[in-house]
């Protein structure tokens, strides 16, 4: 039976793309941990039935990642080389950013791969359910979601509880369902890929392919 006790949500982001410069890898003291920040770009291809045309899309992730896999996978990366990365969404304070965080990164030889990026996460709708009309006359519904998260922070050796809110794009026939059946605090379960809003920020946003609401309230 389910009960309303306090979730905590799963959000897994799998990235494998190439490197757009050499990491930037600093030191914080008190203990000494190492720390990098990098950019990651992944690209999508589709073909477009208006166009009869292939179409291709670059996406650009801001990534951190802290601790020993910087010196185990980092720390000798270069621009082009293929990263693959798994982390979470958090909310960087520097800039106020939406990025990133790896928990697991491996570099490979410059050269081509195939982009992969996934994400996987479970989640509280946190706003009304829209559903909007593109300007190619499609439909789509977006909703806010929020995750709420416990990580262990290698900076400050302890756990932490956080929670990030992400936009949520749906298309097709599971857009209608969850317009009809869903609501404000149900769970939702989501699968798709990390986009971003062509805004100042580059805010990100989930591109569901598929939506599962989990339980109603």
């Amino acid at each position: 039976m389910l009960t309303d006790t306090p979730h905590h949500h799963l959000c897994t982001v799998t990235l494998l793309g190439n490197l757009v410069k050499k990491p930037d890898i600093r030191y914080k003291a008190n203990p000494v941990v190492a720390v990098a920040e990098l950019t990651l770009a992944t690209h999508s291809r589709w073909f477009d039935k208006a166009s009869k045309k292939f179409k291709e899309w670059t996406s650009y992730h801001t990534v951190k990642v802290i601790g020993g896999i910087v010196e185990q996978a980092l720390i000798h990366a270069d621009k082009g080389d293929i990263i693959l990365l798994q982390g979470y969404l958090i909310n960087s304070k520097q800039n106020n950013r939406e990025i990133i965080h790896a928990t697991y990164a491996q570099t490979y030889p410059k050269g081509y791969a195939q982009s992969v990026n996934q994400i996987h996460c479970s989640a509280t709708i946190c706003s009304d359910i829209k559903v909007v009309t593109t300007e190619s006359n499609k439909e789509l519904v977006e909703l806010i979601v929020e995750c709420q998260q416990s990580v262990f922070s290698t900076l400050s050796q302890q756990e932490h509880t956080f929670s990030v809110q992400r936009p949520v794009h749906i298309w097709g026939k599971q857009a209608l369902y969850i317009a009809e059946h869903g609501q404000r605090n149900d769970q939702i379960m989501v699968d798709g890929k990390l986009s971003y809003l062509n805004n100042k920020n580059k805010s990100q946003f989930i591109e569901a392919q598929q939506a599962i609401l989990l339980n109603k309230h």
